[in-house]
């Protein structure tokens, strides 16, 4: 069993291009705690706007994507900052949202540099 973890710390080690297991429970720790957070702020932002389960569902899903996904990326930074995790999760968002956006990012040639 042992080894079997090791392997995958390993490869997220490498995935993710941090250098110790700590850091990557750090980083585990991060997404957690900013998951339980993000929780919160949508559960207040519903009561504030007093929206519940029988209003509509593209209602819900739009009050969500404006609000919560927002306070989601403020909240990862700002706890991965507490971390000392700042670069690595300003690159993870960086990276997740050219996904979702389909944006590209092309790595400059060390010719293109000079």
């Amino acid at each position: 069993m042992s080894n079997r973890i090791d392997k995958i710390i390993d490869f997220l080690k490498k995935r993710w291009g941090v250098t110790s297991p700590f850091q990557v429970a750090i980083i585990f720790l991060v997404f957690a705690i900013t998951g339980m957070l993000s929780i919160y702020v949508s559960r207040f932002v519903f009561e504030v706007l007093n929206l519940t389960k029988e209003d509509p569902f593209w209602l819900r899903a739009i009050v969500y994507i404006v609000t919560v996904l927002p306070a989601y990326q403020v909240i990862l930074i700002t706890v991965g900052s507490i971390f000392g995790q700042y670069k690595f999760f300003k690159n993870f968002l960086r990276t997740m949202f050219g996904r979702i956006l389909f944006w590209k990012r092309h790595k400059k040639k060390t010719s293109e540099i000079n």
